[in-house]
């Protein structure tokens, strides 16, 4: 349910629309793609979780192998994506308040201006962070039973907006009255990363960061992530294609997929067909589905920076446990400062989402490459779930991650890449209070992670103008050229490994495992 909760958030209320805009009736393609980029991601950690069920876990693995500054770049990446990722569920469900249809309502109309969040709006995006935080300040318990209730209502409402929308009104013809590809095959691949699938996707992450707070993480990480998974992936393509189907053909003969304009997509169009009960319901799932995300990301996001203290990297006081609820509250505290400041600078949901799914991407890259070092150097731990083929599914995700990140576009991903060297100052200030020891090792167990970072930054400046190149190297010789080089980085990763202290506190909590 945590996990189910995390991944239906305000992904599911607009990113149908925002895929058929790009890529038109192809659109279904591009979520079963985006499936398969996740599914092949998370395939690896399910060794990983199981091997080290911990707090903040996706924050350490990588540092237990190549050193502590690809653990930081690993776990700042992911850190990023996710701190962004509470006031972006603010945000989503604010905006769809404002949208209300109802006389008594009125007042929430000012929520928004000029596509922005106003500054009425900003006040009660505050309230909402504040909500999600408190909610998770009072133990793991209060959370766990909340996210169950609140992961019951967002299954059903999507299962009932199919159900609905399909009877009132299916026209077969929309999937090819304008062609099935109108916008060609890159389109399929841009709308992957650049409509929100990835960031409806990548919230599995969610159960493997609880892993210290699961029961039985031996059977639960691997099936709270694959259940959660399944079920996401199901709904969302046949959200895709209830969508692409009720489009009414009117619209669609006048303005074409690129032109189809809603403000609340599923809601519009359950209006548009006459399901008034179902157009209300929705109007409250948009304030419901955010919510329900929110709440779950912020006890991940803290969990990820208190784990960072454990890689010493970042202040003591920051992963403080409070010994009562079990919780990291002085993490949470300053995740809450941080989300309101990101929130109070960039005040629309578009701006905010711009770094999500590459940051996240970044830091996934790292899990590929670490699963199958520890098979090399440590074939004696013990592994509660050992993948079978991973031989092929590690290095094929890593190729995977990386050509959904080419698909985010010119100028996301140098973006991406400077947000993430904001944080070094944080490593090298601790670096030089220890006297830089070792530094030289830390630095040469992640060169291989510089350069691929180099790399994807210029391909996507000189790659095809599908993907907001200058097209020095055109659309598909750029996917051939990502895939060829990719794999030279993760096979250069996976000898890169360096055994520190970091490997041997691996060991010891590999060796708790009953």
């Amino acid at each position: 349910m945590l996990g189910l909760s995390s991944i239906i958030g305000s992904g599911w209320l607009f990113g149908s629309w925002e895929a058929s805009r790009i890529a038109g009736p192809a659109a279904i393609l591009s979520w079963i793609i985006g499936a398969l980029v996740i599914g092949a991601i998370a395939f690896n950690y399910i060794e990983l979780g199981t091997m080290f069920p911990e707090s903040g876990g996706m924050s350490k693995y990588a540092q237990y192998t190549h050193g502590s500054l690809l653990g930081f770049i690993a776990a700042w990446a992911n850190w990023v994506s996710l701190v962004t990722l509470i006031p972006i569920e603010a945000v989503a469900a604010v905006q769809y308040m404002s949208s209300w249809p109802w006389s008594w309502a009125t007042w929430t109309h000012g929520f928004m201006q000029n596509d922005q969040i106003s500054n009425l709006g900003l006040f009660v995006v505050f309230l909402f962070i504040l909500v999600f935080t408190l909610l998770n300040y009072w133990s793991v318990n209060l959370l766990a039973r909340f996210t169950s209730v609140i992961s019951v209502f967002k299954l059903v409402i999507p299962l009932l907006t199919i159900v609905t929308l399909l009877l009132s009104g299916f026209h077969a013809g929309n999937y090819t009255s304008q062609g099935f590809m109108p916008y060609g095959s890159a389109a399929i691949f841009a709308a992957t990363t650049s409509s929100g699938i990835i960031f409806s996707y990548n919230a599995f992450q969610v159960v493997i960061n609880m892993g210290q707070e699961i029961q039985n993480p031996k059977k639960n990480i691997s099936r709270g992530i694959a259940i959660s998974l399944i079920i996401s992936i199901i709904i969302y393509i046949l959200l895709q294609f209830t969508f692409i189907g009720v489009v009414p053909t009117g619209q669609l003969a006048q303005y074409g997929w690129h032109g189809i304009d809603f403000q609340s997509p599923f809601a519009d169009l359950a209006k548009l067909l006459g399901a008034y009960w179902l157009y209300v319901l929705l109007y409250v799932d948009a304030f419901v589905s955010p919510f329900g995300t929110g709440v779950s990301f912020v006890a991940q996001t803290s969990r990820t920076l208190a784990a960072m203290v454990g890689n010493e990297h970042m202040p003591k006081f920051i992963g403080k446990i409070n010994k009562r609820w079990n919780v990291p509250r002085v993490a949470m505290v300053i995740n809450l400062i941080i989300s309101v400041l990101l929130v109070a600078l960039f005040r629309s949901w578009g701006t905010l989402a711009s770094v999500i799914s590459t940051s996240t991407l970044i830091a996934y890259l790292t899990g590929p490459v670490t699963v199958s070092t520890l098979r090399n150097i440590a074939p004696n731990f013990k592994r509660p779930i050992k993948l079978r083929m991973l031989k092929i599914m590690a290095p094929t995700a890593f190729v995977l991650a990386s050509l959904a990140t080419y698909w985010a576009m010119w100028p996301t991903t140098i973006k991406v890449i400077i947000v993430i060297l904001l944080g070094l100052p944080f490593y090298f200030f601790f670096e030089w209070r220890k006297g830089w020891k070792n530094t030289a090792t830390q630095f040469k167990g992640s060169l291989w992670m510089i350069g691929y970072l180099i790399f994807i930054s210029i391909l996507s400046y000189i790659g095809s103008s599908s993907f907001g190149g200058i097209n020095l190297i055109p659309y598909p010789l750029d996917f051939v050229v990502i895939i060829i080089v990719s794999l030279a980085f993760y096979h250069w990763g996976v000898s890169s490994y360096t055994l520190t202290e970091d490997f041997h506190k691996a060991a010891e909590l590999n060796n708790k495992i009953k």
